[in-house]
């Protein structure tokens, strides 16, 4: 039987008519491609993606008949049972592939909030599979053969690391902020500096949060400078809490004046109040040596700070978390809060978390690939950068794209030391066929591997090896042939 569609645009039917020549579901799952696809894709599926797709086509054909002038021979090909199959086909895939992918990282930064932040440590991921496939003792103490909790698989880590007393895990730090906050401060008085009341990512904001959790905010100094007095004439009966806030993902210069942790936590002692400080990206290990500045967990300890939280996935480098350490009485009475069940994490973040702690407990920080990049030499970074260069102008001599190298920066990212960067060396593109920008959304839109996202400067596409991983560079250099020719 000749299906319409088949036939000569002279003798095509009208676009009412051709609404009744659309196929059934059941006629298009009786062919082969779609009954194979069905085998193994389900038969709930294929189902579902025929009525979306043949759906499209009704509508396609409305609009064609509510047109000023409908024509009869537009998109036929469109309606022959074999081109609807094919469509079918398309839509299974696109129904059924993942849409978290992997992605390369050729921006420079190192946390970047949109690309997922830290990745994990090869050994991390590996106890997050073990983890994930088998039973474990998440809440099983099996020394004494009964309940157990889930702190203590990260908590003498952290204790330890930190320089604090007791320590448990939430989901991020904003939720750290929130619970301690709920917990210590709710339906009283904290009271913090006005120049640190920041807006998080996604628009989060200290005050916000704050309201939230119950606490009430007793502002204190002006936007560059507050001093101690500030906080001891604001403090009353009604005080439950000095907040510090750390300026993570900011920074005020020139006519500034802010009190030291040492002289808070004194004033904490005096008033007979606790002092907590959100530490935001939370940094574990002096990088002092790679020209960050960034101040330590544990020298909030060692200041007298009673509770500190910060994040896990930003210069910590493990997975999403919120860390809350300090005072064990403190802590005990954050984890009693009904809330922390609500917020707490689950067993595949504890095993990436122990094992993160552990590298640093080792001292083996180029086992966490944040740290590892951002202690990366330049020249290091600039050996890779001549050898992918060279490979590249070998690859393209014939397209005659332009390969450079030249001197750059990376930045941390994430929310962390706003006004820090690391020296770099960057790779430069430029195609007399595509405009930077033609070129950037074709790496980024590959036909097949993993995207690669890059930036765009002075009319070149730059690349910034820091971030990329020394396995991705066969990947990232066959994305960049097929984008430049």
């Amino acid at each position: 039987m000749t299906h319409p569609a088949d036939l000569p645009a002279e003798l095509q039917p009208n676009p009412s008519a051709r609404l009744r020549e659309i196929p059934s579901v059941d006629e298009l799952l009786a062919r082969p491609q779609l009954a194979a696809l069905a085998e193994k894709a389900g038969r709930a599926v294929v189902t579902q993606s025929s009525r979306a797709v043949l759906a499209e086509l009704r509508d396609e054909l409305k609009q064609e008949l509510s047109a000023t002038n409908p024509t009869n021979a537009s998109d036929l090909a469109a309606l022959n049972p074999a081109a609807i199959e094919s469509r079918i086909v398309k839509h299974v895939e696109l129904l059924l592939a993942p849409s978290l992918a992997h992605v390369i990282n050729a921006t420079g930064v190192i946390l970047h909030t949109n690309l997922g932040r830290a990745p994990l440590p090869a050994g991390a991921a590996a106890a997050i599979a073990s983890t994930a496939t088998h039973y474990s003792n998440l809440e099983y103490d099996v020394e004494r053969g009964e309940r157990g909790k889930r702190d203590v698989h990260t908590a003498r880590l952290l204790a330890q690391l930190v320089g604090a007393e007791a320590a448990i895990v939430v989901n991020n730090n904003a939720a750290a902020v929130f619970l301690v906050l709920n917990t210590l401060a709710k339906n009283a008085e904290v009271v913090v500096s006005r120049g640190e009341l920041i807006e998080i990512g996604d628009g989060f904001r200290i005050p916000d949060i704050m309201s939230e959790s119950g606490a009430i905010l007793r502002e204190v100094g002006t936007t560059n400078r507050t001093r101690i007095r500030d906080y001891e004439r604001a403090s009353n009966e009604r005080t439950r809490l000095l907040l510090r806030v750390h300026p993570s993902n900011f920074r005020i210069t020139g006519f500034t004046e802010r009190p030291t942790l040492d002289q808070i936590a004194a004033l904490g002692r005096r008033l007979h109040v606790p002092v907590y400080e959100d530490l935001g990206s939370g940094c574990l290990a002096n990088l002092s040596a790679s020209g960050i500045n960034e101040p330590v967990a544990r020298a909030s300890s060692d200041a007298g700070v009673d509770v500190v939280s910060f994040s896990g996935d930003k210069l910590l480098g493990g997975p999403q978390a919120g860390i809350i350490a300090g005072k064990r009485e403190f802590i005990e009475r954050i984890r009693r809060n009904p809330l922390f069940r609500a917020l707490r994490v689950d067993k595949l973040t504890i095993a990436a978390l122990e094992v993160t702690l552990n590298a640093y407990l080792r001292g083996a920080l180029d086992e966490i690939p944040a740290l590892r990049m951002i202690r990366t030499p330049a020249a290091a970074i600039a050996q890779r950068a001549e050898a992918l260069a060279a490979k590249l102008r070998l690859a393209l001599a014939s397209a005659s794209v332009a390969i450079g190298t030249r001197p750059g920066f990376s930045v941390i990212g994430g929310g962390s030391t706003p006004d820090q960067q690391l020296a770099t060396h960057l790779i430069s593109i430029a195609s007399p066929h595509f405009s930077p920008a033609t070129l950037e959304t074709r790496l980024r839109k590959p036909a097949s591997g993993p995207s690669m996202i890059a930036r765009i400067e002075d009319d070149h596409v730059i690349l910034d090896l820091r971030t990329v991983f020394p396995d991705e560079e066969a990947a990232l250099t066959a994305a960049i042939v097929a984008a430049c020719q």
